[in-house]
């Protein structure tokens, strides 16, 4: 009987142990009364910094509306792009939510919840060469020099398709997108969304953007692998908002209004 018994408690404290190895970001978020996400605030208007010091976009406010129905507040933690994944694997906070496509690459290192919005990459061009290039094919000649935010799938669509341009990326967007404004690159690979404000916010009237987007890139929210009760309960989220109406206010607040803008100057 003792040893039915002893070999029950091991059992159990077994399990206990099982459960507690499985519990996963969102449980901990609610535990913890925070729901910390790592982003890279450059990316309009998604995740961005206004100029008052905080971080606001479509994305954050998705992500607001995710904390409070966990009961818990946001917690943004800036990161830079290119080690977001390695910052998320060494618990530097919960999920990633910045604006991340979710590729097959990053999938063999990632859990990624469905996505939240599909985008595609677009170009912005010197406006001399307006005419001259009509998509990105036309720029694959090692003539022309390419620009992009490093780590994004701007860099790897660069890299890919356009391969024999010249390539050379920075650490976020505003400074890529200058390197064609100045004349210093001729085209800027990226995400729609972003491309669509910032032919008028940086232009300054000597970029064309050509629109129509090349890729098929769906933004997701990214996990350590094997989270599967924080992926379906993100999941379960997405699919009451998109359902509820929350998500159609917070994309036209972001996408068909420009009062935002303001915030930014």
């Amino acid at each position: 009987m003792k040893k039915y018994l002893s070999r029950m408690l091991l059992g159990v404290t077994a399990l206990v142990a099982v459960s507690a190895a499985q519990a996963g970001a969102i449980d901990d978020a609610v535990k913890r009364g925070t729901l910390r996400v790592g982003m890279d605030p450059t990316y309009m208007p998604f995740e961005m910094t206004n100029k008052r010091g905080e971080i606001i976009g479509f994305e954050v406010d998705i992500l607001k509306a995710m904390a409070k129905s966990m009961g818990v507040k946001l917690e943004t933690v800036s990161t830079a792009y290119d080690g977001i994944i390695p910052a998320l694997l060494t618990d530097k906070f919960d999920m990633i939510g910045s604006g991340m496509t979710l590729t097959q690459e990053r999938n063999l290192r990632l859990n990624f919840s469905e996505p939240f919005i599909v985008v595609g990459q677009t170009l912005l061009i010197r406006k001399e060469l307006q005419g001259e290039i009509k998509s990105y094919k036309d720029l694959n000649d090692e003539k022309y020099r390419l620009t992009s935010k490093l780590g994004t799938t701007g860099e790897m669509v660069a890299k890919k398709l356009i391969s024999k341009a010249k390539y050379h990326g920075y650490d976020n967007e505003q400074e890529a997108v200058m390197d064609v404004v100045n004349g210093k690159a001729d085209a800027f690979v990226y995400d729609a969304p972003y491309n669509v404000v910032a032919v008028n916010k940086a232009g300054a009237g000597k970029l064309v953007y050509l629109e129509e987007p090349f890729t098929y890139e769906p933004l997701a929210f990214g996990l350590k692998k094997g989270d599967y009760d924080s992926i379906n309960f993100i999941n379960n989220f997405l699919h009451q908002i998109k359902h509820d109406g929350t998500y159609d206010r917070i994309h036209d607040k972001w996408f068909k209004k420009t009062d935002w803008l303001k915030e930014m100057e």
